[in-house]
């Protein structure tokens, strides 16, 4: 082999050289990254409220109306879990189904020591119905 043909081979070695630690270094970093993210506080918080957001905005996109969902929720939970005070309903889930009857609104209402599942239907007239409260 020539010498240019040994200096070729060399630099061409030390370029693949530097391209794999480059390679490595950022898998590398980018498993920690995601690690870090993924294990941070508020996470499980941040990855609800975006869900919440979802859900909230596809049935807004349905012309589900959220005043009479809250309503219907707040009748629910006044009739079968008297006394029970939320201090908040979140929307947690839409069943958005062909037609209308088929169509459920999944609920949770917060309060300081509980949290309590609430499942609407829609009637034939498009009003909110109480399915299920636990």
């Amino acid at each position: 082999m020539s010498a240019l043909t040994l200096s070729v081979v060399s630099v061409l070695a030390i370029v693949l050289t530097v391209l794999a630690v480059v390679v490595v270094a950022f898998v590398v970093g980018g498993a920690l990254i995601a690690r870090r993210r993924t294990e941070g506080p508020g996470w499980e918080q941040h990855i609800r409220a975006a869900d919440q957001a979802i859900e909230q905005a596809r049935a807004a996109d349905r012309g589900w109306s959220r005043e009479l969902i809250d309503e219907a929720a707040r009748r629910g939970l006044g009739e079968q879990r008297p006394g029970f005070e939320p201090e908040s309903i979140e929307l947690v889930l839409v069943d958005d189904r062909p037609g209308v009857v088929e169509d459920r609104a999944h609920l949770i209402a917060l309060a300081a020591s509980e949290t309590v599942r609430i499942v609407l239907a829609r009637d034939e007239s498009g009003g909110w119905e109480v399915e299920q409260v636990g």
